[in-house]
């Protein structure tokens, strides 16, 4: 109850925050021309730093409670240790991104001509400033990331050589690492600059690196499954639909509308997961954003974390190979137990925090419904969706017997042609850079500290607790 509380209020802060500055933005915004995203932010820095020593000063001897022994050993599951200011993560209602739940993103961000899922960039910039920006600001970025979208030569001959065989995500790692070498923090760091003034270099840097992710992402997959033949950036475009376009399915708009979607949802989750912690961490070193993404994209190339989609397909065309297309509820069901008894999970299924059916599984199926409700993969995901939270709670096999995002993403994705399973991480990594970016420039900015936890070892805890009860 207590963690619920502590939940609800973080939301209400949250919520507060992004109500006071949509009404600044509305007061900026009265010039003659709109402000950039650099120059909001520069705006809101001040009174988000007053913010910070107020809650430090009021609330910062007041303890979250007790730590348990078991949650050292079972992976800090719900340990409060992070300041994560892009997104909280409830158990019950899912992610709100500054406040605001998938369905509100959808309703309010802006669009592109002709669409109707909300484009990235206003999400990016809901991340950064708790605002919802305006049609020209989104343009605007649009046209930014645009600009910057081109690698350099020597990370186009690094991927060039790269073994079709080398995992996409170890490209993709190896490539965001290289990009290092045009780093504006590194560069700035070693000039001396002031700690004050770490925000711009990392603001110019995360531009950079969320601008040149999908050229890199085009060129590994025309590399590994196509021509190598990458298409240029057009300057008029946003950047889904160019992303699109450099994977070859540019002249799809429905596959274009699902990018759209995809980027925004898979963007940012709190910062616990292990991509979002592993660059964060990485951050506070003072590790520029390409280093810390970085390493967000190996932990990200974990079975446990990122691939986690790829495991749904293939367990779904395994059941469809087996029982047929248009199989009967009791056939699906007694495969799903077959799984079970074979001691193995029903992949998709079940959730670190969540305990309802999370809101970006929800996005994706009415997205589904929407564009291919006859697709027979699509059909199978809604009849385990509706036998398998049954089934689970039976068997005692999950906390949250409702499934996750990666229970329907691989199904749209196939449905439009992108079927090398293997590449779907490196979608996953293009949107989760959104969220890891712009907490990276918020820790700038506030002056966040290296992270140091204490770690203890068995033979220490032994002794700690001899003779307590």
């Amino acid at each position: 109850m207590a963690a619920a509380l502590r939940t609800r209020s973080l939301l209400q802060s949250n919520q507060r925050f992004t109500s006071l500055s949509r009404a600044s933005l509305r007061f900026a915004s009265t010039g003659s021309k709109p402000l950039t995203l650099k120059e909001r932010l520069a705006e809101l820095i001040p009174s988000q730093i007053d913010q910070v020593k107020q809650i430090r000063a009021d609330h910062g001897k007041k303890s979250f409670g007790p730590v348990l022994v078991d949650q050292l050993y079972g992976g800090m599951r719900g340990l409060p240790a992070l300041i994560w200011d892009g997104s909280v993560l409830d158990a019950e209602e899912g992610i709100r991104f500054r406040g605001k739940s998938i369905p509100e993103c959808q309703a309010l961000l802006p669009k592109a001509p002709g669409g109707s899922e909300p484009l990235p960039e206003g999400l990016f910039w809901l991340l950064l400033t708790g605002e919802v920006p305006t049609q020209e600001q989104v343009r605007a970025l649009s046209r930014d990331w645009a600009a910057r979208a081109a690698i350099p030569e020597f990370v186009e001959e690094i991927l060039d050589r790269c073994p079709p065989t080398l995992h996409p995500m170890s490209q993709f790692s190896l490539a965001v690492t290289a990009l290092n070498h045009d780093s504006a923090f590194a560069r700035a760091y070693q000039e001396g600059i002031s700690k004050k003034e770490y925000w711009q270099p990392t603001f110019d840097d995360a531009m950079d690196l969320i601008a040149k992710l999908p050229n890199i992402a085009g060129r590994i997959y025309r590399n590994a499954f196509g021509d190598g033949k990458v298409p240029a950036i057009d300057l008029e475009k946003d950047y889904s639909h160019n992303l699109a376009a450099l994977l070859g399915f540019g002249d799809n708009e429905a596959f274009v509308e699902l990018l759209r979607l995809y980027i925004t949802i898979h963007s940012d989750h709190e910062g616990g997961n292990v991509s979002a912690h592993t660059g964060k961490l990485v951050g506070s070193a003072l590790s520029d954003p390409f280093l810390s993404f970085g390493a967000s994209l190996n932990g990200l190339a974990g079975p446990l974390h990122g691939l986690a989609n790829q495991e749904v397909l293939i367990w779904l065309r395994k059941m469809q190979s087996k029982i047929g297309e248009n199989a009967s509820d009791d056939a699906v069901k007694e495969y799903v137990w077959s799984t079970l008894k074979a001691g193995q999970v029903v992949p998709g299924y079940g959730h670190a925090v969540l305990r309802k059916t999370d809101p970006r599984y929800t996005a994706q199926r009415e997205f589904a419904l929407k564009h291919l409700p006859n697709d027979p993969l699509f059909k199978l995901v809604g009849q385990v969706y509706d036998i398998v939270p049954g089934i689970l709670l039976e068997a005692g096999k999950a906390k949250n017997p409702w499934p996750n995002v990666d229970a329907h993403s691989g199904v749209l994705l196939t449905h439009y042609g992108l079927t090398e399973m293997q590449f779907y991480t490196v979608l996953f990594g293009v949107s989760r850079a959104f969220g890891v970016a712009a907490q990276l420039i918020w820790d700038r900015a506030l002056g966040a500290p290296l992270e140091r936890p204490k770690s203890y070892s068995s033979d220490a805890i032994q002794r700690m607790f001899k003779d307590k009860h």
